[in-house]
């Protein structure tokens, strides 16, 4: 009985040795291999399975999606240090400034571009904690709703794309979604692209930003002192107002349009498409005189640190899976998920909820590569959409890293915030943008066209 376990167990071992601070991808390669030994000696496991090892390792080599990653990466990098941020944020404070909340929508804005340029949630949350934090607090914001802001527009890089998560994601469903068809006897199978998804997630973005400004908007008429506006005395002529707009605000705009218009319109693959992203992040630093060999080599140091961890945990989380499969884990996970009642949507909101959980303990990085091979497969031949399915991941997992007392985006914040402001604020601060998000899944669930439309009506698919 407790061999048949053995892969359940070996997963739990996993997030508890993570809890304990050792390397993820160390954890997850390094007890998948104990395991394996173990198996060998009392018989449950077949070597074997190790064989395949090689041929995983030189797939992640040769697959043109992961190319993406250090490009996407180092945009994101390139842009965070360019000044970028700051001047999209002074400028669009100084616009809405003049309004009740209108310091929180500008916040939420630039949150919104920083996404869609950037698409890395921890950069973008101390980023906006380290420049807007302190200007909510001076005007007389309430530090609850100033925390709960940033936290919340920081995390939109998980959602909106081109979203690193979305690349991940994309390249895990894909392959999911293959091997879902050929176990339900489709030798010819249809695929999903990163993609598609960076087209799916465009809707529920554009609506969950929609959310957090129309709460804002209602917070400034119930309780108006929370969300005060700004002294007029700091507001521009509309001139030169006009002026700043379009300096400041059109070239990281017109960067994210050259980003994913080459995606919708069909002209550049998402690898292609972030190259012109990588390009583009150069050129707005050269404008912004914030391009110098120095600066280029930390970028690059930068980025070359991202991706060597992201690459090194996929290599970990190859050999677990490996190792999981070898002891026959998708199996015993597949009967578990349809034995449960309710057919499945009951399975679904079980591996939503097991997600959201591990959320607390694991990044996305690891759930994308350890958690999603196993169960998308399980759910994709249950009939669920891959596009759908992988933005309801997304929006989960940006759920769980908000969600207290674990949530990451909680901890990016704290490390940056002055003392004065308790943790406790920060997690009262998070709650209404929380159930904004879930009322956002529940609509999605309730209405999948939403993340499906647009892939069908530019793909034709």
């Amino acid at each position: 009985m407790l061999i048949e376990w053995l892969p359940i167990i070996m997963f739990v071992m996993v997030c508890l040795v993570l809890m304990l601070g050792y390397p993820v991808a160390l954890t997850l390669a390094g007890t998948a291999l104990f395991f394996a030994g173990f198996g060998v000696l009392v018989d449950a496991f077949d070597p074997i399975f190790l064989q395949a090892l090689p041929n995983r390792l030189y797939g992640i080599m040769i697959n043109q999606t992961l190319i993406a990653v250090p490009l996407f990466v180092f945009m994101g990098v390139m842009l965070e240090r360019s000044k970028v941020a700051e001047n999209l944020l002074d400028t669009l404070a100084l616009l809405l400034g003049s309004v009740r909340a209108g310091l929180g929508i500008a916040i939420t804005l630039v949150g919104m571009l920083l996404a869609a340029s950037t698409g890395i949630v921890g950069a973008t949350v101390v980023t906006m904690g380290l420049l807007s934090l302190p200007s909510m607090l001076k005007h007389n914001y309430h530090p609850q709703v100033a925390t709960g802001i940033i936290c919340a527009s920081g995390t939109l890089g998980q959602i909106i794309p081109p979203s690193i998560v979305l690349v991940l994601l994309g390249d895990v469903l894909s392959s999911a979604y293959q091997q879902a068809q050929l176990d339900m006897g489709i030798f010819s199978p249809e695929t999903v692209s990163v993609g598609d998804l960076f087209v799916g997630a465009i809707i529920p973005g554009i609506m969950l930003v929609g959310l957090y400004m129309a709460y804002l908007l209602v917070l400034a008429i119930v309780r108006p002192s929370m969300v005060p506006s700004l002294p007029v005395a700091q507001q521009l002529p509309f001139s030169k107002l006009a002026w700043r707009l379009l300096t400041v605000l059109l070239p990281p705009v017109a960067l994210i349009v050259a980003v994913l218009g080459s995606i919708l319109m069909g002209v550049a693959t998402p690898t292609e498409a972030a190259s012109v992203g990588a390009i583009g992040a150069m050129l707005l630093a050269g404008i912004q005189k914030q391009l110098n060999p120095q600066q280029l080599k930390q970028v690059m140091q930068s980025t070359t640190k991202i991706t060597s961890m992201v690459f090194l945990i996929l290599i970990g989380a190859s050999i677990f899976s490996l190792v999981f499969r070898g002891f026959g884990g998708d199996e015993l996970v597949e009967d578990l998920l349809l034995d449960l009642p309710g057919g499945k949507y009951t399975a679904f909101l079980t591996v939503m909820l097991l997600m959201f959980f591990l959320g607390f303990v694991l990044d996305f990085i690891e759930i994308t590569f350890v958690v999603v091979p196993i169960v998308g497969p399980i759910l994709l031949s249950m009939g669920f959409d891959p596009i759908w399915l992988g933005i309801m991941i997304a929006l989960n997992l940006q759920t769980s890293f908000l969600t207290p007392p674990f949530g990451f985006a909680l901890f990016y914040l704290r490390g940056v915030a002055p003392k004065t402001i308790s943790t406790g604020t920060i997690y009262r601060g998070v709650i209404p943008f929380i159930m904004l998000q879930i009322v956002l899944l529940g609509i999605l669930f309730y209405w999948p066209d939403l993340t499906t439309y647009l892939p069908k009506m530019i793909y034709n698919n």
